[in-house]
Protein backbone atom coordinates (compact mmCIF):
# COMPACT_ATOMS: atom_id res chain seq x y z
CA UNK A 1 0.00 0.00 0.00
CA UNK A 2 1.43 3.39 -1.03
CA UNK A 3 1.93 6.09 1.58
CA UNK A 4 2.47 9.82 1.71
CA UNK A 5 5.67 11.10 3.31
CA UNK A 6 5.15 14.41 5.13
CA UNK A 7 8.32 16.38 5.87
CA UNK A 8 8.13 19.18 8.44
CA UNK A 9 11.04 21.58 8.12
CA UNK A 10 10.05 23.57 11.25
CA UNK A 11 11.03 20.81 13.65
CA UNK A 12 12.71 18.51 11.09
CA UNK A 13 10.41 15.56 11.57
CA UNK A 14 8.96 13.12 9.08
CA UNK A 15 5.73 11.17 9.16
CA UNK A 16 4.29 8.48 6.91
CA UNK A 17 0.56 8.69 6.31
CA UNK A 18 -2.00 6.48 4.64
CA UNK A 19 -3.22 7.79 1.30
CA UNK A 20 -6.68 9.36 1.68
CA UNK A 21 -9.40 7.80 -0.43
CA UNK A 22 -9.80 11.04 -2.40
CA UNK A 23 -6.20 10.69 -3.64
CA UNK A 24 -6.37 6.97 -4.40
CA UNK A 25 -6.76 7.38 -8.17
CA UNK A 26 -4.39 10.32 -8.54
CA UNK A 27 -0.71 10.66 -9.31
CA UNK A 28 1.71 13.18 -10.76
CA UNK A 29 0.15 16.56 -11.54
CA UNK A 30 -3.31 15.46 -10.46
CA UNK A 31 -1.95 14.69 -7.01
CA UNK A 32 0.34 17.71 -6.61
CA UNK A 33 -2.37 20.14 -7.69
CA UNK A 34 -4.97 18.45 -5.47
CA UNK A 35 -2.73 18.62 -2.40
CA UNK A 36 -1.79 22.24 -3.09
CA UNK A 37 -5.47 23.08 -3.62
CA UNK A 38 -6.44 21.34 -0.38
CA UNK A 39 -3.58 22.44 1.88
CA UNK A 40 -2.09 25.74 0.65
CA UNK A 41 -3.72 29.13 1.21
CA UNK A 42 -3.87 30.70 -2.30
CA UNK A 43 -3.06 34.11 -0.79
CA UNK A 44 0.07 32.96 1.06
CA UNK A 45 3.52 34.25 0.21
CA UNK A 46 5.23 31.66 -2.04
CA UNK A 47 8.43 31.86 0.02
CA UNK A 48 6.75 32.05 3.41
CA UNK A 49 5.89 29.38 5.97
CA UNK A 50 2.43 28.54 4.59
CA UNK A 51 3.44 27.40 1.11
CA UNK A 52 4.20 23.72 0.56
CA UNK A 53 6.30 21.84 -1.96
CA UNK A 54 4.84 18.57 -3.21
CA UNK A 55 6.61 15.83 -5.17
CA UNK A 56 4.56 13.09 -6.82
CA UNK A 57 5.60 10.33 -9.21
CA UNK A 58 3.06 9.59 -11.93
CA UNK A 59 0.52 6.79 -11.66
CA UNK A 60 2.65 4.32 -13.64
CA UNK A 61 6.08 5.68 -12.65
CA UNK A 62 8.23 2.91 -11.17
CA UNK A 63 6.65 0.21 -13.37
CA UNK A 64 8.06 -1.15 -16.63
CA UNK A 65 5.74 1.02 -18.71
CA UNK A 66 7.76 2.75 -21.45
CA UNK A 67 8.86 6.36 -21.07
CA UNK A 68 7.27 6.72 -17.65
CA UNK A 69 9.92 8.18 -15.33
CA UNK A 70 8.24 11.51 -14.74
CA UNK A 71 7.84 13.51 -11.55
CA UNK A 72 5.51 16.43 -10.86
CA UNK A 73 6.66 19.12 -8.46
CA UNK A 74 3.92 21.41 -7.18
CA UNK A 75 3.40 24.46 -5.00
CA UNK A 76 2.54 28.12 -5.24
CA UNK A 77 4.91 29.76 -7.70
CA UNK A 78 7.05 32.74 -6.68
CA UNK A 79 7.28 33.63 -10.39
CA UNK A 80 3.56 33.65 -11.27
CA UNK A 81 1.86 33.89 -7.88
CA UNK A 82 -0.41 31.01 -8.90
CA UNK A 83 -0.49 27.25 -8.67
CA UNK A 84 2.42 25.46 -10.27
CA UNK A 85 3.22 21.99 -11.55
CA UNK A 86 6.68 21.55 -13.03
CA UNK A 87 7.58 18.25 -14.64
CA UNK A 88 10.87 16.39 -15.14
CA UNK A 89 12.13 13.01 -16.31
CA UNK A 90 14.63 11.18 -14.10
CA UNK A 91 15.26 7.97 -12.24
CA UNK A 92 14.43 9.85 -9.01
CA UNK A 93 10.63 9.50 -9.16
CA UNK A 94 11.00 5.85 -10.14
CA UNK A 95 13.01 5.28 -6.98
CA UNK A 96 10.43 7.16 -4.89
CA UNK A 97 7.62 5.03 -6.33
CA UNK A 98 9.56 1.80 -5.75
CA UNK A 99 9.70 2.70 -2.05
CA UNK A 100 5.90 2.76 -2.00
CA UNK A 101 5.73 6.55 -1.67
CA UNK A 102 2.89 8.22 -3.56
CA UNK A 103 3.86 11.78 -2.66
CA UNK A 104 6.33 13.78 -0.56
CA UNK A 105 4.93 16.93 1.07
CA UNK A 106 7.52 19.43 2.32
CA UNK A 107 6.01 21.97 4.70
CA UNK A 108 6.89 24.30 7.55
CA UNK A 109 9.64 26.85 7.84
CA UNK A 110 13.08 26.49 9.41
CA UNK A 111 13.55 28.15 12.78
CA UNK A 112 17.29 28.40 12.34
CA UNK A 113 19.75 28.83 9.51
CA UNK A 114 21.68 26.15 7.69
CA UNK A 115 20.95 23.61 5.00
CA UNK A 116 19.61 20.10 5.30
CA UNK A 117 19.35 17.00 3.21
CA UNK A 118 16.79 14.21 3.48
CA UNK A 119 17.89 10.61 2.93
CA UNK A 120 15.04 8.20 2.16
CA UNK A 121 15.45 4.42 2.21
CA UNK A 122 13.21 1.39 2.77
CA UNK A 123 13.78 1.93 6.50
CA UNK A 124 12.50 5.49 6.59
CA UNK A 125 13.66 9.07 6.11
CA UNK A 126 16.40 10.86 8.05
CA UNK A 127 17.89 14.34 7.93
CA UNK A 128 21.58 15.12 7.49
CA UNK A 129 23.40 18.48 7.68
CA UNK A 130 24.17 19.82 4.19
CA UNK A 131 25.98 23.10 4.90
CA UNK A 132 29.21 21.71 3.47
CA UNK A 133 27.57 21.50 0.04
CA UNK A 134 25.97 24.95 0.01
CA UNK A 135 27.25 27.60 -2.38
CA UNK A 136 28.99 25.03 -4.56
CA UNK A 137 28.71 23.89 -8.15
CA UNK A 138 26.17 21.12 -8.67
CA UNK A 139 28.56 19.40 -11.06
CA UNK A 140 31.06 19.36 -8.18
CA UNK A 141 28.56 18.27 -5.53
CA UNK A 142 26.74 15.40 -7.26
CA UNK A 143 29.81 13.09 -7.49
CA UNK A 144 30.44 13.70 -3.78
CA UNK A 145 26.88 12.67 -2.94
CA UNK A 146 27.08 9.50 -5.03
CA UNK A 147 30.35 8.66 -3.28
CA UNK A 148 28.77 9.23 0.13
CA UNK A 149 25.38 7.55 -0.38
CA UNK A 150 26.15 5.00 -3.09
CA UNK A 151 26.05 4.85 -6.86
CA UNK A 152 22.47 3.56 -6.99
CA UNK A 153 20.77 6.49 -5.25
CA UNK A 154 18.91 9.24 -7.06
CA UNK A 155 19.28 12.91 -6.17
CA UNK A 156 16.89 15.86 -6.05
CA UNK A 157 18.46 19.21 -5.24
CA UNK A 158 18.63 22.94 -5.66
CA UNK A 159 21.63 24.95 -6.80
CA UNK A 160 22.89 28.27 -5.51
CA UNK A 161 20.00 30.03 -7.29
CA UNK A 162 17.56 28.08 -5.13
CA UNK A 163 19.61 28.84 -2.04
CA UNK A 164 19.22 32.54 -2.86
CA UNK A 165 15.49 31.96 -3.49
CA UNK A 166 15.61 33.38 -7.00
CA UNK A 167 12.31 33.17 -8.84
CA UNK A 168 13.80 31.38 -11.83
CA UNK A 169 15.47 28.68 -9.72
CA UNK A 170 14.54 25.13 -10.68
CA UNK A 171 14.50 21.78 -8.89
CA UNK A 172 17.27 19.55 -10.23
CA UNK A 173 17.37 15.75 -10.62
CA UNK A 174 20.19 13.52 -11.83
CA UNK A 175 20.04 11.93 -15.26
CA UNK A 176 20.86 8.29 -15.97
CA UNK A 177 24.59 9.10 -15.89
CA UNK A 178 24.49 11.04 -12.63
CA UNK A 179 24.66 14.51 -14.14
CA UNK A 180 22.69 17.36 -12.49
CA UNK A 181 20.81 18.00 -15.71
CA UNK A 182 17.12 17.05 -15.42
CA UNK A 183 15.01 19.97 -14.26
CA UNK A 184 11.57 20.81 -13.03
CA UNK A 185 12.60 24.24 -14.10
CA UNK A 186 9.58 26.40 -14.63
CA UNK A 187 7.92 28.59 -12.04
CA UNK A 188 10.70 29.04 -9.48
CA UNK A 189 9.93 25.99 -7.34
CA UNK A 190 13.65 25.72 -6.56
CA UNK A 191 13.20 28.95 -4.59
CA UNK A 192 10.36 27.35 -2.62
CA UNK A 193 12.61 24.40 -1.78
CA UNK A 194 15.30 26.88 -0.75
CA UNK A 195 12.86 28.75 1.49
CA UNK A 196 12.35 25.50 3.41
CA UNK A 197 16.10 25.10 4.03
CA UNK A 198 16.07 21.82 2.10
CA UNK A 199 19.07 21.31 -0.16
CA UNK A 200 18.69 17.63 -1.16
CA UNK A 201 16.29 14.71 -1.19
CA UNK A 202 18.33 11.57 -1.77
CA UNK A 203 16.44 8.36 -2.45
CA UNK A 204 17.75 4.79 -2.27
CA UNK A 205 15.17 2.33 -3.66
CA UNK A 206 17.07 -0.80 -2.63
CA UNK A 207 14.73 -3.30 -0.96
CA UNK A 208 11.60 -1.23 -1.53
CA UNK A 209 8.25 -2.93 -2.09
CA UNK A 210 7.90 -1.66 -5.64
CA UNK A 211 4.76 -0.40 -7.32
CA UNK A 212 1.74 -2.59 -6.64
CA UNK A 213 -0.26 -3.28 -9.81
CA UNK A 214 -3.91 -4.02 -9.03
CA UNK A 215 -4.76 -5.54 -12.42
CA UNK A 216 -1.58 -6.92 -14.03
CA UNK A 217 -3.33 -8.24 -17.15
CA UNK A 218 -4.95 -4.89 -17.95
CA UNK A 219 -1.71 -3.05 -17.24
CA UNK A 220 0.28 -5.36 -19.50
CA UNK A 221 -2.23 -5.05 -22.32
CA UNK A 222 -2.02 -1.27 -22.11
CA UNK A 223 1.77 -1.29 -21.83
CA UNK A 224 2.11 -3.30 -25.04
CA UNK A 225 -0.25 -0.98 -26.92
CA UNK A 226 1.70 2.07 -25.79
CA UNK A 227 5.06 0.52 -26.63
CA UNK A 228 3.91 -0.47 -30.10
CA UNK A 229 2.54 3.00 -30.81
CA UNK A 230 5.80 4.66 -29.73
CA UNK A 231 7.84 2.28 -31.89
CA UNK A 232 5.66 2.97 -34.94
CA UNK A 233 5.39 6.75 -34.98
CA UNK A 234 7.95 8.60 -37.09
CA UNK A 235 8.66 11.13 -34.35
CA UNK A 236 9.07 8.69 -31.43
CA UNK A 237 10.40 5.47 -33.03
CA UNK A 238 14.05 4.31 -32.73
CA UNK A 239 16.22 6.46 -35.02
CA UNK A 240 13.14 8.59 -35.64
CA UNK A 241 13.07 12.36 -35.36
CA UNK A 242 13.52 12.69 -31.60
CA UNK A 243 16.03 9.86 -31.21
CA UNK A 244 18.23 11.19 -34.02
CA UNK A 245 18.06 14.95 -33.60
CA UNK A 246 16.52 15.40 -30.15
CA UNK A 247 13.89 17.99 -29.38
CA UNK A 248 16.02 20.54 -31.25
CA UNK A 249 14.73 18.95 -34.47
CA UNK A 250 12.04 21.62 -34.10
CA UNK A 251 14.43 24.53 -34.69
CA UNK A 252 14.40 24.46 -38.48
CA UNK A 253 10.71 23.52 -38.58
CA UNK A 254 9.60 26.50 -36.50
CA UNK A 255 12.06 28.80 -38.21
CA UNK A 256 10.66 27.90 -41.62
CA UNK A 257 7.14 28.50 -40.29
CA UNK A 258 8.14 32.01 -39.23
CA UNK A 259 7.23 31.21 -35.64
CA UNK A 260 10.73 30.97 -34.11
CA UNK A 261 11.04 33.92 -31.66
CA UNK A 262 14.23 35.84 -32.31
CA UNK A 263 15.95 38.64 -30.36
CA UNK A 264 13.33 38.94 -27.64
CA UNK A 265 10.40 38.18 -29.94
CA UNK A 266 11.26 40.89 -32.50
CA UNK A 267 11.30 38.49 -35.45
CA UNK A 268 9.96 35.06 -36.36
CA UNK A 269 13.02 33.78 -38.18
CA UNK A 270 16.64 33.51 -37.05
CA UNK A 271 19.48 33.57 -39.54
CA UNK A 272 21.48 31.31 -37.23
CA UNK A 273 18.77 28.65 -36.86
CA UNK A 274 20.46 26.00 -38.99
CA UNK A 275 23.72 26.41 -37.04
CA UNK A 276 21.99 25.85 -33.69
CA UNK A 277 19.53 23.10 -34.64
CA UNK A 278 19.25 19.42 -33.81
CA UNK A 279 20.72 18.61 -37.20
CA UNK A 280 23.71 20.84 -36.41
CA UNK A 281 24.23 19.10 -33.06
CA UNK A 282 24.14 15.69 -34.78
CA UNK A 283 26.49 16.67 -37.60
CA UNK A 284 28.92 18.53 -35.32
CA UNK A 285 29.16 15.52 -33.01
CA UNK A 286 29.67 13.25 -36.02
CA UNK A 287 32.52 15.41 -37.28
CA UNK A 288 34.14 15.83 -33.87
CA UNK A 289 33.77 12.22 -32.72
CA UNK A 290 34.20 10.50 -36.07
CA UNK A 291 30.92 8.58 -35.72
CA UNK A 292 27.18 9.03 -35.63
CA UNK A 293 25.89 9.52 -32.09
CA UNK A 294 22.25 8.83 -31.38
CA UNK A 295 20.49 10.11 -28.28
CA UNK A 296 19.99 8.51 -24.88
CA UNK A 297 17.24 8.25 -22.28
CA UNK A 298 16.79 10.78 -19.49
CA UNK A 299 15.55 7.96 -17.24
CA UNK A 300 15.55 4.15 -17.24
CA UNK A 301 12.89 2.65 -19.49
CA UNK A 302 12.51 5.51 -21.96
CA UNK A 303 12.16 4.16 -25.50
CA UNK A 304 12.01 7.56 -27.20
CA UNK A 305 15.51 8.51 -26.01
CA UNK A 306 15.68 12.15 -27.11
CA UNK A 307 18.45 13.43 -24.80
CA UNK A 308 21.64 14.41 -26.60
CA UNK A 309 25.20 15.01 -25.48
CA UNK A 310 27.26 17.71 -27.17
CA UNK A 311 31.07 17.53 -27.53
CA UNK A 312 33.89 19.96 -28.24
CA UNK A 313 36.65 19.73 -30.85
CA UNK A 314 38.76 17.54 -28.55
CA UNK A 315 35.92 15.08 -28.01
CA UNK A 316 35.20 16.28 -24.47
CA UNK A 317 31.63 16.70 -23.30
CA UNK A 318 30.36 20.27 -23.21
CA UNK A 319 26.87 19.53 -21.91
CA UNK A 320 23.99 17.11 -21.84
CA UNK A 321 21.56 17.95 -23.04
CA UNK A 322 20.72 20.73 -25.51
CA UNK A 323 16.93 20.77 -25.68
CA UNK A 324 14.91 22.71 -28.25
CA UNK A 325 13.74 25.21 -25.66
CA UNK A 326 17.27 25.71 -24.36
CA UNK A 327 19.02 26.16 -27.72
CA UNK A 328 16.29 28.67 -28.58
CA UNK A 329 16.21 30.55 -25.25
CA UNK A 330 19.98 30.95 -25.01
CA UNK A 331 20.44 31.09 -28.79
CA UNK A 332 17.95 32.74 -31.15
CA UNK A 333 16.13 34.65 -28.43
CA UNK A 334 19.44 36.26 -27.47
CA UNK A 335 20.72 36.50 -31.06
CA UNK A 336 23.46 33.93 -30.31
CA UNK A 337 24.36 31.50 -33.10
CA UNK A 338 27.42 29.87 -31.51
CA UNK A 339 26.46 26.31 -30.54
CA UNK A 340 29.47 25.84 -28.24
CA UNK A 341 28.51 29.02 -26.37
CA UNK A 342 24.90 27.86 -26.07
CA UNK A 343 26.17 24.57 -24.65
CA UNK A 344 28.25 26.43 -22.08
CA UNK A 345 25.28 28.61 -21.09
CA UNK A 346 23.11 25.51 -20.60
CA UNK A 347 25.88 23.94 -18.50
CA UNK A 348 25.94 27.05 -16.33
CA UNK A 349 22.17 26.94 -15.86
CA UNK A 350 22.44 23.29 -14.77
CA UNK A 351 25.32 24.10 -12.47
CA UNK A 352 23.73 27.15 -10.82
CA UNK A 353 20.22 25.69 -10.69
CA UNK A 354 18.35 27.83 -13.24
CA UNK A 355 15.46 27.26 -15.63
CA UNK A 356 16.96 27.65 -19.11
CA UNK A 357 13.76 29.09 -20.61
CA UNK A 358 13.37 31.84 -18.02
CA UNK A 359 17.12 32.50 -18.04
CA UNK A 360 17.23 32.97 -21.79
CA UNK A 361 14.12 35.12 -21.66
CA UNK A 362 15.66 37.25 -18.93
CA UNK A 363 18.91 37.72 -20.84
CA UNK A 364 16.93 38.66 -23.96
CA UNK A 365 14.88 41.27 -22.10
CA UNK A 366 18.09 42.68 -20.59
CA UNK A 367 19.71 42.79 -24.03
CA UNK A 368 16.64 44.46 -25.52
CA UNK A 369 16.79 47.03 -22.72
CA UNK A 370 20.43 47.81 -23.50
CA UNK A 371 22.41 45.89 -20.87
CA UNK A 372 24.21 43.86 -23.56
CA UNK A 373 24.11 43.75 -27.36
CA UNK A 374 22.17 40.87 -28.88
CA UNK A 375 24.61 38.10 -29.79
CA UNK A 376 27.09 38.87 -26.99
CA UNK A 377 27.58 35.33 -25.73
CA UNK A 378 30.67 36.24 -23.74
CA UNK A 379 28.64 38.84 -21.87
CA UNK A 380 25.81 36.36 -21.31
CA UNK A 381 28.24 33.85 -19.81
CA UNK A 382 29.63 36.57 -17.54
CA UNK A 383 26.16 37.53 -16.31
CA UNK A 384 25.42 33.95 -15.32
CA UNK A 385 28.81 33.08 -13.86
CA UNK A 386 29.80 36.35 -12.25
CA UNK A 387 26.51 38.06 -11.39
CA UNK A 388 23.77 35.46 -10.84
CA UNK A 389 26.03 32.78 -9.34
CA UNK A 390 27.54 35.26 -6.90
CA UNK A 391 24.24 36.96 -6.03
CA UNK A 392 25.39 40.49 -6.82
CA UNK A 393 22.69 43.17 -6.92
CA UNK A 394 22.49 42.82 -10.70
CA UNK A 395 22.52 39.05 -10.33
CA UNK A 396 19.62 39.20 -7.90
CA UNK A 397 17.61 41.26 -10.39
CA UNK A 398 18.29 38.87 -13.26
CA UNK A 399 17.77 35.82 -11.06
CA UNK A 400 14.19 36.84 -10.41
CA UNK A 401 13.19 36.44 -14.03
CA UNK A 402 12.27 38.36 -17.14
CA UNK A 403 9.30 40.28 -15.75
CA UNK A 404 11.29 41.48 -12.72
CA UNK A 405 14.22 42.40 -14.98
CA UNK A 406 11.90 44.33 -17.29
CA UNK A 407 10.58 46.34 -14.36
CA UNK A 408 14.08 47.02 -13.06
CA UNK A 409 15.21 48.33 -16.44
CA UNK A 410 11.97 50.16 -17.22
CA UNK A 411 11.40 48.04 -20.32
CA UNK A 412 7.96 47.26 -21.73
CA UNK A 413 8.80 44.46 -24.19
CA UNK A 414 8.53 41.52 -21.80
CA UNK A 415 7.04 38.49 -23.60
CA UNK A 416 5.36 36.71 -20.70
CA UNK A 417 2.01 35.82 -19.17
CA UNK A 418 1.30 35.85 -15.44
CA UNK A 419 4.95 36.68 -14.80
CA UNK A 420 6.40 33.68 -16.69
CA UNK A 421 8.35 34.18 -19.89
CA UNK A 422 7.07 32.65 -23.11
CA UNK A 423 8.78 29.58 -24.57
CA UNK A 424 9.99 28.98 -28.14
CA UNK A 425 6.84 29.47 -30.20
CA UNK A 426 5.68 32.88 -31.42
CA UNK A 427 2.00 33.47 -30.56
CA UNK A 428 1.50 36.06 -33.29
CA UNK A 429 2.43 33.45 -35.92
CA UNK A 430 0.85 30.44 -34.18
CA UNK A 431 -2.39 31.53 -32.55
CA UNK A 432 -3.33 28.30 -30.76
CA UNK A 433 -0.18 28.15 -28.69
CA UNK A 434 -0.76 31.82 -27.87
CA UNK A 435 -4.19 30.93 -26.52
CA UNK A 436 -2.53 28.26 -24.37
CA UNK A 437 0.07 30.75 -23.12
CA UNK A 438 -2.65 33.21 -22.19
CA UNK A 439 -5.10 30.84 -20.51
CA UNK A 440 -2.88 28.18 -18.92
CA UNK A 441 -3.04 27.98 -15.14
CA UNK A 442 0.77 27.89 -15.17
CA UNK A 443 1.60 31.13 -16.96
CA UNK A 444 3.09 31.06 -20.46
CA UNK A 445 3.76 27.34 -20.87
CA UNK A 446 3.88 25.39 -24.14
CA UNK A 447 3.59 22.03 -22.39
CA UNK A 448 0.24 22.99 -20.85
CA UNK A 449 -1.55 22.54 -24.17
CA UNK A 450 0.75 21.74 -27.08
CA UNK A 451 -1.32 22.90 -30.04
CA UNK A 452 1.90 22.96 -32.06
CA UNK A 453 1.10 19.30 -32.83
CA UNK A 454 -1.77 20.08 -35.24
CA UNK A 455 -0.82 23.69 -36.04
CA UNK A 456 2.74 23.02 -37.24
CA UNK A 457 3.47 19.27 -37.21
CA UNK A 458 0.12 18.01 -38.56
CA UNK A 459 -0.05 15.50 -35.72
CA UNK A 460 -3.56 14.65 -34.54
CA UNK A 461 -5.03 16.47 -37.53
CA UNK A 462 -4.17 19.81 -39.08
CA UNK A 463 -5.09 23.31 -37.91
CA UNK A 464 -4.31 26.61 -39.59
CA UNK A 465 -1.79 28.31 -37.30
CA UNK A 466 -3.18 31.78 -38.05
CA UNK A 467 -6.83 30.96 -37.50
CA UNK A 468 -7.88 32.90 -34.40
CA UNK A 469 -10.65 30.49 -33.40
CA UNK A 470 -8.56 28.34 -31.07
CA UNK A 471 -10.40 28.28 -27.73
CA UNK A 472 -11.74 24.75 -28.18
CA UNK A 473 -8.44 23.42 -29.49
CA UNK A 474 -6.41 24.85 -26.61
CA UNK A 475 -8.93 23.80 -23.97
CA UNK A 476 -9.02 20.21 -25.20
CA UNK A 477 -5.23 20.01 -25.29
CA UNK A 478 -4.95 21.47 -21.79
CA UNK A 479 -7.42 18.93 -20.41
CA UNK A 480 -5.71 15.97 -22.08
CA UNK A 481 -2.29 17.20 -20.99
CA UNK A 482 -3.40 17.36 -17.35
CA UNK A 483 -4.17 13.64 -17.53
CA UNK A 484 -0.89 12.78 -19.30
CA UNK A 485 1.03 14.77 -16.67
CA UNK A 486 -0.72 12.68 -14.01
CA UNK A 487 0.07 9.36 -15.66
CA UNK A 488 3.84 9.50 -15.29
CA UNK A 489 4.41 9.33 -19.04
CA UNK A 490 6.55 11.84 -20.87
CA UNK A 491 4.44 14.38 -22.77
CA UNK A 492 6.11 13.22 -25.99
CA UNK A 493 3.84 10.18 -26.03
CA UNK A 494 1.26 12.68 -27.30
CA UNK A 495 2.71 12.46 -30.82
CA UNK A 496 1.99 8.74 -30.96
CA UNK A 497 -1.33 8.65 -29.14
CA UNK A 498 -2.78 11.50 -31.20
CA UNK A 499 -2.17 9.60 -34.44
CA UNK A 500 -2.49 5.98 -33.26
CA UNK A 501 -5.75 5.36 -31.34
CA UNK A 502 -4.50 2.13 -29.76
CA UNK A 503 -1.75 4.16 -28.08
CA UNK A 504 -4.32 6.29 -26.27
CA UNK A 505 -6.18 3.13 -25.26
CA UNK A 506 -2.89 1.84 -23.87
CA UNK A 507 -2.38 4.99 -21.80
CA UNK A 508 -5.77 4.62 -20.13
CA UNK A 509 -5.38 0.86 -19.61
CA UNK A 510 -1.93 1.18 -18.05
CA UNK A 511 -3.17 3.68 -15.48
CA UNK A 512 -6.36 1.75 -14.77
CA UNK A 513 -4.34 -1.45 -14.40
CA UNK A 514 -2.05 0.03 -11.76
CA UNK A 515 -4.90 1.57 -9.78
CA UNK A 516 -7.55 -1.10 -10.22
CA UNK A 517 -9.85 1.43 -11.88
CA UNK A 518 -12.51 0.84 -14.50
CA UNK A 519 -11.63 3.66 -16.88
CA UNK A 520 -12.36 4.54 -20.49
CA UNK A 521 -11.15 7.38 -22.68
CA UNK A 522 -14.01 9.49 -21.33
CA UNK A 523 -12.60 9.12 -17.83
CA UNK A 524 -9.26 10.51 -18.99
CA UNK A 525 -11.03 13.67 -20.17
CA UNK A 526 -13.08 13.83 -16.96
CA UNK A 527 -10.01 13.53 -14.75
CA UNK A 528 -8.08 16.10 -16.79
CA UNK A 529 -10.96 18.55 -16.49
CA UNK A 530 -11.22 18.02 -12.73
CA UNK A 531 -7.52 18.80 -12.37
CA UNK A 532 -7.90 21.97 -14.41
CA UNK A 533 -10.89 23.05 -12.32
CA UNK A 534 -8.88 22.77 -9.09
CA UNK A 535 -6.00 24.75 -10.56
CA UNK A 536 -8.34 27.43 -11.88
CA UNK A 537 -10.09 27.69 -8.51
CA UNK A 538 -6.76 28.11 -6.71
CA UNK A 539 -5.65 30.86 -9.08
CA UNK A 540 -8.96 32.73 -8.83
CA UNK A 541 -8.74 32.60 -5.05
CA UNK A 542 -5.20 33.99 -5.39
CA UNK A 543 -6.62 36.97 -7.27
CA UNK A 544 -6.40 36.02 -10.94
CA UNK A 545 -9.09 37.37 -13.28
CA UNK A 546 -9.84 37.39 -17.01
CA UNK A 547 -7.40 40.27 -17.33
CA UNK A 548 -4.53 37.94 -16.47
CA UNK A 549 -5.36 35.67 -19.44
CA UNK A 550 -3.80 38.05 -21.95
CA UNK A 551 -0.61 38.27 -24.01
CA UNK A 552 1.66 41.35 -23.73
CA UNK A 553 0.34 44.54 -25.29
CA UNK A 554 3.29 45.06 -27.66
CA UNK A 555 2.31 41.92 -29.59
CA UNK A 556 -0.97 43.61 -30.55
CA UNK A 557 0.71 46.51 -32.36
CA UNK A 558 4.16 45.22 -33.40
CA UNK A 559 3.94 43.19 -36.64
CA UNK A 560 6.14 40.11 -36.53
CA UNK A 561 8.41 39.49 -39.54
CA UNK A 562 8.47 37.64 -41.88
CA UNK A 563 4.68 37.32 -42.08
CA UNK A 564 4.04 40.74 -40.52
CA UNK A 565 1.27 39.46 -38.28
CA UNK A 566 0.08 40.82 -34.95
CA UNK A 567 -1.80 39.19 -32.07
CA UNK A 568 -5.40 39.49 -33.17
CA UNK A 569 -7.18 36.80 -31.16
CA UNK A 570 -10.22 38.53 -29.60
CA UNK A 571 -10.43 38.69 -25.83
CA UNK A 572 -13.78 36.92 -26.12
CA UNK A 573 -12.03 33.91 -27.63
CA UNK A 574 -9.59 33.81 -24.72
CA UNK A 575 -12.39 34.12 -22.18
CA UNK A 576 -14.23 31.24 -23.87
CA UNK A 577 -11.49 28.81 -22.78
CA UNK A 578 -12.26 28.85 -19.02
CA UNK A 579 -14.53 31.76 -18.09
Amino acid sequence: MSRILRVNMTDRTVQYEEVPEKYRFLGGRGLTSSIVYDEVDPTCHPLGPNNKLVFAPGIITGTNAPTSGRVSVGGKSPLTGGIKESNAGSGWPQSVAKLGIKAIIVEGYPKDGGWWGLHITKDGATFFPADEYAGRSLYEVYPLLFERFGKKVDICSIGVAGEMKMAMAGVCFNDAHGRPSRYSGRGGLGAVMGSKGLKFIIVDPEGGPGVQIANPDLFERGRKKMLEALRQHDITKPKGGLNTYGTAILVNILNEAGGYPTRNFREGRFEGAAATSGEAIFETNKRRLGKELYNHACHPGCVIQCSNTYYDEQGNEIVSCIEYESTWALGANCGIDNLDAIGKLIWLCNDIGLDTIETGGTLAVAMDAGLLPFGDWQGAIRLLDEEIRKGTPLGRILGNGAAFTGMAFGWHRVPGVKGQNMPAYEPRAIKGIGVTYATSTMGADHTAGYTIAPEILSVGGKADPRDVKKADLSRNFQITTAFIDSSGHCLFIAFAILDIPSGFEGLVEECAGVLGADWTADDAARIGKEIMEKELAFNRAAGFTKAHDRVPEFMKYEPLPPHNVVWDVPDEELDAVWW
